[in-house]
């Protein structure tokens, strides 16, 4: 039965693009609260694409190959939660994440060697190029990659807390110290705090405003306070326990995702769209749980595609120079996507972060070869991919876009 109590809306505490305010694009404990909530309470955010409106529903790749990648990550917040204080953790429950309604479409896109980069990006020397995916309830499917459909599992690929002034001293003295060990470095290893392209939507003094650009943390890795992990499964049903470094908590969300692989290689799905959540407190959580990093509750919701397709890697580089690696389990999956890469062809770079692939683990007992495997869901393609006696069929997997210029 209606009544005026159920028939509320939750509220949504930010919306954009309609307005910048509660935008930031980099972790600084100064940044200050755009709205508190009580734990408790059921909230809607907006999250607008990761890179801003920089790329667009097209047929050529000019706008990732362009991309102005020191304004990255656009996230939503922060939001402090009422009682949150240092040591606690905080509990995050997922319980929705869609898109807008009025952009039913996302990207996955390949970087450039030199801008962005990627898993990949030394081997195919890469070039930008992507393809985009329109959204019907809950399938995707591609003009650039035809052929294939499948369910999304959407998500948040970032969210986090804010860090105390002495854990964003931490990341950075160690981020630049790895950057040090390795000068020029393509992609670059790890990414110093830039002041060009920092971004707080909020009325702040130029001093605070000078500080959080000269030492706010990027937002490209994930650490100890969550960040960008981009683990698929946090989807609606999930339950995320974060470490709480100042009061408040202040979190923030973004880089929503439609659909993602395990492990992903080159992005997800990005999507904009609107995540709903909950938040509660446990007193002393960081100690109670020996909490150095997230917990996380996937979601019970997975798409039901029982029959995969199962490639391995190991530690053996017989990709490229063929040099044996001792337990590498990154070296592993490279193998795995690779194969799976070169089984399918054309369009798999793309369609592999993409679609709800799963990887795992097998083996790091066994010197010198760790085992990873890359499970690809059959039930998404419109053919028969199986192994059979007279090969595999060739079939149009289509042309991603790519730049204006033809190089691909």
């Amino acid at each position: 039965m209606a009544t005026k109590e159920n028939s509320v809306p939750h509220p949504t505490l930010i919306k954009v693009p309609d307005q910048q305010r509660g935008l930031h694009n980099r972790w600084h404990p100064a940044i200050p609260p755009v709205v508190t909530v009580k734990p408790g309470q059921v909230r809607n955010l907006s999250s607008i694409y990761w890179t801003g409106a920089q790329i667009g529903n097209n047929d050529n790749s000019d706008d990732i190959k362009n991309v102005n990648l020191t304004k990255v990550h656009n996230l939503t917040g922060p939001i402090a939660v009422e009682g949150a204080e240092p040591g606690d953790a905080l509990v995050v429950d997922i319980l929705d994440v869609t898109p807008f309604e009025q952009m039913p479409w996302g990207y996955t896109g390949i970087f450039e060697l030199n801008n962005g980069g990627g898993l990949f990006a030394r081997e195919f020397n890469s070039k930008a190029c992507k393809a985009i995916w329109d959204f019907h309830g809950i399938y995707a499917s591609s003009r650039h990659i035809p052929g294939v459909r499948f369910a999304g599992v959407s998500h948040p690929g970032l969210i986090g807390t804010a860090p105390s002034q002495e854990l964003l001293d931490t990341w950075n003295a160690r981020e630049c110290g790895l950057i040090a060990e390795h000068p020029g470095a393509v992609p670059p290893v790890a990414f110093a705090p830039e002041p060009v392209g920092a971004y707080v939507g909020q009325d702040l003094s130029n001093n605070v405003r000078d500080k959080i650009a000269r030492e706010g943390a990027r937002t490209i890795p994930g650490r100890e306070h969550g960040g960008n992990c981009d683990i698929k499964n946090l989807s609606r049903g999930s339950r995320c326990y974060f470490p709480v470094y100042i009061n408040g908590a202040n979190l923030s969300v973004g880089d929503l995702h439609f659909s993602q692989g395990d492990l992903s290689f080159c992005g997800a799905i990005e999507m904009a769209g609107i995540i709903t959540f909950k938040t509660s407190i446990i007193k002393g959580g960081v100690e109670k749980f020996a909490l150095k990093q997230p917990i996380f509750l996937p979601s019970p919701i997975d798409p039901m595609y029982s029959s995969k397709l199962v490639f391995e890697g190991i530690s053996v580089d017989y990709h490229g120079d063929g040099k044996q690696y001792n337990m590498d389990a990154t070296v592993a999956y490279k193998q795995a996507a690779l194969n799976a890469i070169a089984y399918l062809q054309k369009q798999a770079y793309l369609l592999l972060s993409a679609a709800p692939v799963e990887s795992h683990v097998g083996a790091v007992v066994d010197s010198p070869n760790a085992c990873v495997t890359l499970a690809l869901p059959i039930g998404i393609f419109e053919h028969d991919i199986l192994p059979k006696p007279e090969g595999l069929v060739k079939q149009n997997f289509g042309q991603c876009a790519i730049r204006s210029d033809k190089v691909v």
